[in-house]
Parts: structure tokens; C-alpha cells; sequence
């Protein structure tokens, strides 16, 4: 291995555990924190790998961090981002496999998306990369340098299946653990098959026939659990996918665009042009009949697993909003294609060097605002006033941690209260994370959207129970604490409001109520079935 792969992953690790340390948790990281102190086959929004990857740090460590619950993310990228070079290796080139490395480390979201911050993308992307490291393997054999020629391997030797599809089928039930869209990968490589007339066989094969028991079995776990559940993840799931309003053309191009700068643009608009060249091109050729190559075919088989990602969500962003995270799998996977057409550009490693500077110079600046105000006013710069700057979403969780530790009222409601709830079930994660240390009492969420948490508790659980309920000023129920749970509850007592604390500045204000005697359950929209 060329001692220059070596060097980009060692920077790359090193700069994402600066990160992962220095980073507040978000709100669906410290969520998913809660995962792991409700293990489980499956979970109402996601299935069960991200709650293993975020509880592989707090075991190892046993600390309840920012960097702890990344720890798994950011190990896990390292060995993504190696299958990654190994298959464009394969496919193509070395260098094509450096040029795939570099853009996958340089690209901001999937630096940070993918290599820093524990979501389901990471268990996805790294299963994902391994299916395509076997494919490249299964469907064409013989490395790169001995599939040239003006007519490729497939003039004088024919695909014979083997059972690296069976292994495919694993894997592609594992990328699915790690999040639905890994049903993208086995329908890409599904349609791969079906326009390849090379690789058609594939599908007759007795080895198809294993693959799918391997999918199968891999994704048991979430079958089980939704088969108890009524099949509630995937009507969830299956329900955000559906229009609820009318199609905007504004919102589609604003889609695409937003992906493009959390790509950086001297990456997006490329891999957005060689895409859709490549696409275009290889559709045209098939429509008049015309034979592919063999650097057509492996630039069949990323367009297959990638672009329909890629597609998908993009349309989607024209009828509903949707996180930059939800296409960049397939961006992933389109890396690829990137490093096989600037294999031959003398320029890329300056283009690639100036834009790692541009990301560097970025993250630097974004990580210093996030974690020390250097923008805010007042206490920065003075560029942002503090009120109106989303980043002081991101929570200390140590100043709240330490206001439970040093505060008598703090520590005795929490002595006093037998569970423990909010209003914002992306709040409770936060807090979670806070309390780890202090206690174990349960921690529940009292709202109509409670996502896990109607599943790891019983509506009756706390009744004549005392709780202690935290929230966020910023968070707080538009009606009121006393007017939301009034009715629940013999009494409400405030207990004292936290301070949180970013360049001298009030960034965030938590409050504190004793919630004495729960009288009736809190209504839910979904509960447990089992």
C-alpha cells in the first residue's frame, strides 16, 4: 500500500478525533445515545447498528462524552474509507483509488457526516463500502491493469456467478441494519444486473437464491422487532416519504444546491456533472445497442448503487424537506466515478490540496464559533448576536452535568424525583448524556412526538410518581409548563433555572421543575405492542 494512503488516513483520523472531542453533541447523537441504554433487535425511527457504534466509546472509555459516543463513527470511517480505495484500486487504478480517498476525506459532509458524528450513516457507509469492495471482486475479476484492450475482458470470457453473491447479500442486510437506505444498494445492484447483458446470468443464479436468505437473515433483527410492533418503523418511515403538499421547483434546485456546498463545490458540481455525463451517456448506448465496455460496465455498476440515492432524495427536496444527509450515501459510492475520470488530470492533486485548505480553514472557524463564540456577540467578534445563533443549540452537556454536581436545589430534586422527563425527545438525549454519571433513574419523554421512547416504557409507568422535568427556554412548550402538564400532575414547583455559558455569554437557558404525583398517563400517538 502506497505510504501516501497511509498518510491520508492518518491525517484524516487524527483531525476527525480533534473534532469528535472538541464538537458539542447534536441533537440526534445524543438521541441515539439513549439507544444504547435501551438495547434492542430494532428501534422505532432506525434500526439497531447505531446504537452499538454509539455505545462502542462509553464502554471502552466509561465516559458519557461528545468524543465517546463518536468514537465508533470515527473508527469506522477509517476502515470505509480504505474499502473504498481498495475497490477503485480494483476497478481502476491506484490513483484513481488515491484521488477516491482524498475526495471522500475532503468532502466536509462526509468528513464530519460520515467520520465524525454518530449516525446510522456510519454502520451504512461502512457496509456499503465493503459490498462494493466484493462486487468490484465478484463481477470483475481480474484487477485493472489486466482488463485493458479495446474489447475488454468480456470478449473472450464470460461472467460465472459465484458465491461472493451470497456474501453480497449479507452485506447488503447489514448496510440495511445500519439504515434503510442500504434497500438502495440491493435495488442498485439489482438494476446493474438487469442492463448489464454481461451480468444478467447473475440473477438465475442458485447463488442469488443464498444472497437472499443472507439479506434476510442480516435484517431478521428489524423484521422481528417490526413484526411485533405492526410494522411501525416502516409506515414511519414509509409515511416522510409520501407528498404532503405541492411539488416546487424552487425547493428542488435549493435541494441540489445546499448538497452541493456541503460537498464543497470544487467537489459537488464535478460529481454531479461526471454523473450525470456518464449516465447519460451509457443510457444512450444502451437504447441504440450498443456494446459497453469494460470501463463502461464498472461505471455501470457505481451509477446503479449510487445515483438512484442521489436522485431520490433530491427529487424529494422539490415536495418536502429533507436532511443533507440523506442523498450523501449515494455520493459515496459516486467518489468513485470521480477518481476514475480524474485518473488522467495532471491538476488534481493542487485542486484536491486547495480544497482540503478551504476545509480545514472552515472547519477550524466553525469548530472555534460552536465551541468558544468566536463569532458571537457579544464575547467574539461581535458578527453574530447570540439570541438569533442556532449553534448555541449545541450544549455543553458538562455545564449542565456540573450545575446537578454543585447546586443543593439541583441535586436534591434529583435525589427527590423518581424518574426523570422533558418536553422534546431530542432534548432528553442531551440530558441523558448530562445525568449519565449522576444517576440511573429512567429518563422519558411527555410530548406528542416521542419517537423511541414510546417503546421503552408503558404509559402507566410513572403514575403517582414524582418527576423531574427539564427543558430548554428555547424548547419549551409554546403554552406553557403549567398549562401542558397541569392536568398531569398534583403539583408543578420550579427548582431553578441553568445558565449555560458560551464567551462570557448566556447561550442557553435550562429550567428545572419538580413534577409532584402523576395522576394520569400523558397521551401518546404510538405505543408498544408486544
Amino acid at each position: 500500500m502506497p505510504a501516501i494512503v497511509l498518510l491520508i488516513l492518518a491525517f484524516s483520523l487524527i483531525l476527525r478525533l480533534l473534532i469528535a472531542a472538541g464538537l458539542p453533541p447534536g441533537f440526534d447523537e445524543a438521541y441515539y445515545y439513549l439507544y444504547t441504554r435501551y438495547l434492542d433487535w430494532s428501534y422505532f425511527d432506525h434500526p439497531p447498528l447505531v446504537a452499538w457504534v454509539t455505545g462502542l466509546g462509553p464502554l471502552l472509555t466509561g465516559q458519557v462524552s461528545a468524543f465517546s459516543i463518536r468514537l465508533g463513527s470515527v473508527l469506522l470511517f477509517t476502515g470505509s474509507s480504505l474499502l473504498l480505495y481498495q475497490t477503485a484500486v480494483h476497478l481502476f487504478s491506484v490513483r484513481a483509488g488515491l484521488i477516491t480517498l482524498a475526495v471522500v476525506n475532503v468532502a466536509p459532509i462526509l468528513l464530519v457526516g460520515f467520520g465524525v458524528l454518530t449516525l446510522p450513516d456510519s454502520p451504512l457507509i461502512f457496509f456499503m463500502s465493503a459490498t462494493l469492495w466484493v462486487c468490484g471482486r465478484e463481477f470483475f475479476p481480474l484487477p485493472s491493469r489486466s482488463l485493458q484492450g479495446q474489447f475488454g475482458l468480456y470478449g473472450a470470457t464470460r461472467y460465472q456467478p459465484g458465491p461472493r453473491l451470497a456474501l453480497i447479500g449479507l452485506l447488503v442486510g447489514l448496510a440495511c441494519l445500519g439504515k434503510y437506505h442500504g434497500l438502495a444498494l440491493g435495488f442498485g445492484l439489482v438494476l446493474f444486473c438487469l442492463l448489464s447483458s454481461h451480468h444478467r446470468r447473475a440473477l438465475g443464479s442458485r447463488w442469488t437464491l443464498m444472497a437472499v436468505l443472507g439479506f434476510l437473515l442480516a435484517l431478521s433483527p428489524v423484521l422481528l422487532w417490526n413484526a411485533q410492533q405492526d410494522w411501525v418503523s416502516f409506515r414511519f418511515q414509509g409515511g416522510r416519504a409520501l407528498p404532503q403538499a405541492g411539488y416546487q421547483l424552487w425547493d428542488l434546485a435549493l435541494t441540489a444546491g445546499v448538497g452541493i456546498l456541503y460537498l464543497l463545490p470544487s467537489l459537488g458540481i464535478p460529481l454531479w456533472q461526471v454523473s450525470l455525463a456518464d449516465s447519460g451517456r451509457i443510457l444512450l448506448q444502451t437504447v441504440q445497442g450498443l456494446r459497453l465496455t469494460d470501463a463502461d460496465l464498472k461505471r455501470l455498476l457505481i451509477l446503479a448503487c449510487g445515483l438512484p440515492l442521489v436522485m431520490g432524495f433530491t427529487v424529494m427536496g422539490g415536495y418536502r424537506q429533507i436532511l443533507p444527509t440523506w442523498p450523501m450515501p449515494g455520493f459515496w459510492v459516486l467518489t468513485l466515478l470521480l477518481g476514475s475520470h480524474w485518473q488522467g488530470w495532471g491538476r488534481v492533486g493542487r485542486w484536491l490540496v486547495g480544497s482540503a485548505l478551504v476545509v480545514l480553514l472552515l472547519v477550524g472557524v466553525g469548530l472555534a464559533h460552536v465551541r468558544l463564540g468566536l463569532l458571537q456577540a457579544p464575547g467574539g467578534l461581535g458578527l453574530w448576536p447570540v439570541e438569533a445563533d442556532p449553534s448555541t443549540q449545541l450544549i455543553e452537556i458538562e455545564q449542565l452535568r456540573q450545575a446537578f454536581q454543585t447546586d443543593a436545589a439541583l441535586a436534591g430534586a434529583l435525589a427527590e424525583a423518581d424518574f426523570i422527563f422533558t418536553n422534546a425527545y431530542f432534548l432528553a438525549g442531551q440530558i441523558g448524556m448530562a445525568l449519565a454519571p449522576l444517576t440511573d433513574k429512567p429518563l422519558t419523554c411527555l410530548d406528542g412526538d416521542l419517537r423511541g421512547f414510546a417503546f421503552w416504557s408503558e404509559p402507566q409507568d410513572w403514575l403517582g410518581q414524582d418527576g423531574l422535568l427539564i427543558t430548554s427556554e428555547l424548547f419549551r412548550p409554546s403554552e406553557g409548563i403549567p398549562a401542558t402538564y397541569g392536568d398531569y400532575f398534583a403539583s408543578l414547583e420550579p427548582v431553578a433555572d441553568i445558565p449555560l455559558l458560551r464567551a462570557g455569554a448566556v447561550a442557553q437557558t435550562f429550567q428545572v421543575y419538580l413534577a409532584r404525583q402523576m395522576l394520569r398517563p400523558y397521551p401518546r400517538p404510538y405505543s408498544r405492542l408486544r
